[in-house]
């Protein structure tokens, strides 16, 4: 059984936590070198307030993705959770004060509190129909989560028209809000990191202080083991994917406030994605039973600091390449984490012909990607990153067959 948990360690920072910090750093001084307007010397509040509001967005959910893979499990629902749920809360509003949200005038508390309530609930009543879908009908969780991927954001589309054109008679697939407490959470960035350090406070406590956390560890580590030593294994996936669920609804509110609308049709679309990528890249293994806290809250820190490296470097377009990037930071920190494990098997990267096939290929990717962004040496970068990366590449797979001989 894998009982990696944090609360046996010796040491209260590991190997891949250290890496990301001096990731993070070097990240931050390439940003500086290469960036042309300089922004982080010239206005380094407004950078860092930047990154910070997109890490507590992205951090408050990557806890929930957290504990569900490191029970053995995946959520692949949370971007859809997330316009979900900021739709039941603008619904919510909408059908208590439909002549103040069509004036674009206050609500009033009661309203505001039945809407942030009712996102927080519909987390937990999600997480709960995850939970029944994969231990009583016995899906797997890719499956169960791909089908609420799916189903929640259209659900949520059908709940905003049909709540817009009952209300306002006027058939709409976004809700704007206005309301004055919103405007707080989006103008003051220390209320999404407050939360965040809240919920990764009490994530952590969870994981390494309580009985469930050990549970947690346990499940992922071994299911079968888990539940023949008296663990009630369904209590725990519930638990896990509530936790999940509702971390993703809470980011949910947060996401309506800093757009001023709920807009299921593209809200945290493709978000689940980031958050897994969180979870990984700060140590959570996809098999279970391995991951922190810390690590996961720095995963999300590095993300959004390569994401505004990104956005700082390209400029024009950025966003284009977002998906791109993380994909690739993911890849290479799932191969990292692999690399031990690979080289006391006895394995090879680049075994065999499929190997070979796939050095040019990769060779191939790194110099598009260069020409593309690298602006007007593109063309020049792009081929001396294909020739230098199929060098590279080339001398691991003859290092590897004369280890192999």
């Amino acid at each position: 059984m894998n009982t990696s948990a944090p609360l046996g360690d010796r040491w209260p920072i590991r190997f891949n936590e250290v890496a990301l910090l001096g990731a993070i750093l070097l990240t931050i001084l390439l940003t500086m070198a290469i960036d042309q307007n300089h922004s982080y010397l010239k206005d380094p509040w407004v950078s860092a307030v930047d990154i910070a509001r997109n890490t507590a967005l992205l951090g408050i959910f990557s806890l929930g993705a957290a504990v569900v893979i490191i029970a053995g499990g995946i959520d692949l629902s949370s971007g859809s959770m997330i316009a979900f749920s900021g739709t039941i809360a603008a619904s919510i509003m909408l059908a208590l004060a439909p002549a103040e949200m069509r004036e674009l005038k206050p609500v009033g508390s009661v309203v505001i509190v039945c809407a942030l309530a009712g996102a927080i609930i519909s987390g937990l009543l999600i997480g709960t129909l995850h939970a029944w879908l994969i231990t009583s009908i016995r899906l797997p969780p890719f499956i169960a989560t791909l089908a609420t991927l799916v189903g929640l954001r259209s659900f949520a589309r059908a709940l905003c028209e049909y709540t817009t054109s009952t209300f306002w008679s006027s058939k709409s697939a976004q809700i704007n809000v206005y309301d004055p407490f919103f405007k707080v959470l989006r103008e003051h960035v220390s209320i999404p990191v407050t939360v965040f350090i809240v919920l990764a406070l009490i994530t952590w406590i969870i994981l390494s202080m309580t009985v469930l956390g050990r549970h947690i560890y346990a499940l992922g580590g071994n299911e079968q083991a888990a539940r023949l030593s008296g663990i009630r294994t369904d209590n725990v996936k519930w638990f896990a994917y509530c936790f999940a669920a509702t971390t993703a609804a809470i980011a949910g509110i947060f996401y309506v406030a800093n757009e001023s609308v709920a807009a299921p049709v593209n809200q945290g679309r493709g978000h689940e994605l980031n958050a897994i990528a969180a979870a990984v890249v700060g140590g959570c293994s996809l098999q279970g039973g391995v991951g922190t806290v810390l690590g996961t809250v720095l995963g999300a820190l590095f993300l959004r600091v390569v994401i505004d490296a990104v956005a700082k470097v390209i400029k024009t377009g950025a966003d284009v390449y977002e998906g791109l990037i993380v994909g690739i930071v993911v890849v290479i920190a799932v191969t990292f984490s692999q690399l031990s494990q690979i080289i006391a098997s006895g394995n090879r990267l680049f075994a065999g012909a499929l190997g070979i096939c796939v050095i040019p290929v990769l060779a191939l990717t790194a110099g598009s990607i260069v020409l593309m962004t690298a602006g007007d040496w593109g063309r020049t970068g792009g081929a001396l990153t294909t020739i230098v990366t199929l060098g590279l590449l080339g001398g691991v797979k003859a290092y590897e067959s004369m280890r192999r001989a």
